[in-house]
């Protein structure tokens, strides 16, 4: 990334051809082997990092007119911090772990900077002037390149956000993930359009239906008149398929015999209506021993307008049979199925969708889980959630 980086952004290529150690790292510009003086005038050397922020696929900005540092306090000659370094103690998540970030600098001159270029050199001529003047053979310019470190492999457009969050270690949790997503109607298509926003390393969506007008306004993604009877998955997959690598939906019903289709999957969305289908993909997934999440949705018209419920029900490996006991998702097809209307609302679909997707990120780490909630219930009359902790 760090060579294309440096034939598209001239600020850049100035730097690597003056011999600066570049790296790019999860959207960070990293200079590493900047030399300075400790607090007892000791030669050491540190890295300073900038945030990379994309305005189209190939050219890139600054943030602001900060740097960070991995290092100590830089010292003077004098045995001074050196002097006019704002900033104070921080850190920022990278994903090579041999530069971590300790502080932030920040020293703006009066026109600002122009450019990358123009910030290195003044941050390192401040960092590293001290070193450079009591030991002449310390240099920035090693001509150490790494121009391969951490590429974002899966997704095919710059995560800027994730750099601009300070989240990339949070985001790797989910890079060794293959996800199913069983079912690509209303819920299950929401559910895709979050997955595909997130760093597992391969997306399988399964639907064996067609794309009808009604399918279009319960699911995220620009209209398209050519997409009318066209697979959902093949829909799917076109909408999605310059965002991302890793991706592969395909028209097919998953059943109980569909055990070569989900080999290898880590985790699996289940996003069906159908109850005996729902039954034969629960015992599926259970005898390979795949984790998975069921949303379920139901909506009357008793009071007039629309109420309901909306669910999200986890089934872990090791307690999917207990919680498959409990009876808390539909297995079974309803006998007057065929005379009652399925409601679905896109805005409901895309809650039942993340919390399901909340969930699974809970069980990975991403967020913050201090409930360990296995069955979550909305009522869209109160809007309030209730939880079940795990069995």
């Amino acid at each position: 990334m760090l060579i294309e980086l440096a034939s598209h952004n001239d600020d850049i290529r100035r730097l690597l051809e003056k011999g600066y150690a570049l790296r790019v790292d999860t959207l960070h510009l990293v200079v590493r082997d900047i030399p300075y003086l400790d607090h007892e005038g000791v030669l050491q050397t540190g890295s300073i990092v900038a945030k990379l922020v994309p305005v189209d696929e190939h050219h890139f900005v600054q943030d602001d007119h900060q740097v960070y540092f991995a290092g100590s306090a830089p010292y003077g000659l004098e045995g001074q911090p050196v002097p006019n370094l704002a900033g104070g103690a921080t850190t920022i998540p990278l994903s090579h772990d041999d530069v971590v970030v300790q502080r932030s600098f920040s020293n703006k001159p009066a026109t600002g900077f122009a450019n990358f270029f123009a910030k290195i050199e003044h941050y390192v001529a401040l960092i590293s002037g001290p070193a450079i003047e009591r030991f002449p053979q310390a240099t920035p310019l090693t001509f150490r390149v790494d121009p391969d470190i951490v590429p974002d492999s899966v997704f095919k457009v710059h995560d800027s956000l994730t750099s601009r969050a300070e989240i990339a270690d949070l985001a790797n949790v989910f890079v060794d993930d293959v996800v199913a997503i069983i079912g690509l109607g209303g819920t299950g298509s929401y559910v895709l359009d979050f997955m595909v926003r997130t760093r597992v390393k391969e997306i399988r969506g399964f639907d064996g239906d067609l794309f009808y007008p009604h399918n279009a306004f319960r699911s995220p993604g620009a209209l398209d008149p050519e997409d009318w009877q066209k697979s959902k998955a093949s829909v799917a997959e076109r909408r999605y398929a310059n965002f991302r690598h890793g991706l592969s939906m395909r028209q097919v019903y998953i059943d109980a015999s569909s055990t070569a289709e989900l080999e290898g999957v880590t985790f699996a969305f289940v996003c069906v209506d159908k109850g005996s289908a729902r039954a034969a993909i629960f015992e599926l997934l259970t005898g390979m021993g795949i984790p998975f999440i069921d949303v379920g949705m139901g909506l009357n018209r008793k009071q007039g307008p629309l109420a309901g419920t909306l669910r999200a029900t986890y089934f872990s490996v090791e307690k999917a049979a207990e919680v498959r006991a409990m009876n808390l998702a539909e297995t079974v097809d309803d006998p007057d199925n065929a005379y009652r209307q399925n409601v679905q609302i896109a805005e409901l679909n895309a809650i039942n969708a993340a919390l399901a997707v909340m969930m699974y990120k809970q069980r990975r780490g991403f967020y913050v889980d201090d409930s360990s909630a296995y069955h979550l219930l909305m009522d869209t009359t109160t809007l309030r959630i209730m939880s079940e902790r795990d069995p």
